[in-house]
């Protein structure tokens, strides 16, 4: 086939996901200089790739402009006036699927993504389980552009990205630039992968007591942004970001980080993206599934006590409770984190 000069990809949620299409793009950008990408997402997802001038965002309003059956047909009208030559799906749901659908009668091929989902049923089995790694995320991207006759290297990095902070992240905050910058993102989406906060509270209580550090703690919704506030009163060279700023300047300090500690969850992806070093922390998921922040390492990430927890992992995306494994991850000793954090800050 003949090599593709504009594409689109179309990867709707969630945020984690749309932020692995991050460095897997940048690659593919580097690799292609001269394609042209026009990236199909949610409105609020539209911001990961702000500091990618190269590509073009069209935001699918599933809830308004573009819900159900009709607007899926006017969103495909939509994206054919832009001339694509041919579609990448990386999300491989109903929705996409339908979409891409109407885009074929109007005369466009596309390709979609290989979730796994047999070797994943397998990984997370309780009887009969194959524990072993399957291909991440990001190799399964780039499976796809294959397919469209843009094969990518199977290893490569991308360089830190340090976006300008914005003014009013420097009025508010009194950050200083000499100190080594911590972001820790205590909270997950489901209970069975968020590292109880009495421990994370001692991890943070120690790393502040550092003099060259400076202590960022991210999170979202009411409940966490109070529950921040609170635990950053507490201790010196800590500031809470949680419900301060926008989601763009949000990125912005996460790409000025030194290093995030976080979840298995969208902050270390985030993070990941803009080349900064991630420890990850996990629970009832396992990088084995593929969902491992991009270029970390397996010594960055921190895991429970498989012989205790046979059944580990018990669901790819941590939302599943077993009976007897609610307490995983309090085997994994804070100085071991606090370890594992000073080793890996550059």
């Amino acid at each position: 086939m003949s090599r593709p000069s504009h594409i689109l990809v179309i990867r709707l949620s969630a945020m984690g996901d749309v932020a692995l299409t991050v460095p897997v793009l940048t690659h593919l950008l580097r690799t292609y200089p001269n394609l042209k990408i026009t990236v199909l997402t949610k409105p609020f997802f539209a911001h990961l790739f702000d500091h990618l001038e190269q590509i073009n965002v069209v935001k699918a309003e599933v809830k308004i402009r573009h819900k159900g059956i009709p607007g899926l047909w006017i969103l495909a009208k939509q994206l054919h006036k832009l001339k694509i030559d041919t579609i990448a799906d990386l999300h491989n749901v109903l929705r996409s699927r339908i979409l891409c659908g109407f885009l074929k009668i109007l005369g466009h091929e596309y390709y979609t993504i290989d979730k796994g989902r047999s070797e994943k049923k397998a990984l997370t089995r309780s009887n009969n389980k194959i524990l072993k790694p399957l291909k991440s995320t990001h190799q399964r991207y780039a499976d796809v552009f294959k397919k469209l006759g843009l094969p990518l290297e199977k290893e490569f990095k991308i360089e830190k990205t340090q976006l300008p902070l914005s003014s009013e992240i420097e009025s508010v905050l009194n950050l200083n630039k000499s100190k080594k910058w911590i972001g820790i993102a205590p909270f997950a989406a489901h209970s069975p992968k968020q590292y109880p906060l009495k421990l994370m509270k001692k991890v943070i209580s120690k790393l502040s007591q550092e003099e060259n550090t400076q202590i960022l703690l991210f999170g979202g919704g009411k409940k966490e942004v109070k529950k921040l506030k609170a635990i950053a009163e507490n201790f010196s060279n800590c500031e809470s970001v949680a419900g301060k700023f926008s989601f763009p300047e949000e990125l912005q300090l996460i790409s000025n980080l030194d290093l995030m500690l976080s979840m298995d969850s969208g902050n270390g992806h985030l993070a990941a993206m803009y080349g900064v070093n991630v420890i990850t922390i996990w629970g009832a998921t396992h990088p084995y599934a593929g969902f491992a922040p991009f270029g970390q390492t397996q010594e960055q990430q921190l895991l429970p006590d498989l012989e205790k927890y046979p059944l580990l992992p018990t669901s790819v995306y941590g939302n599943k409770k077993v009976i007897g494994y609610k307490k995983v991850m309090d085997d994994i000793r804070p100085e071991d984190v606090i370890r594992k954090v000073k080793s890996n800050l550059l």
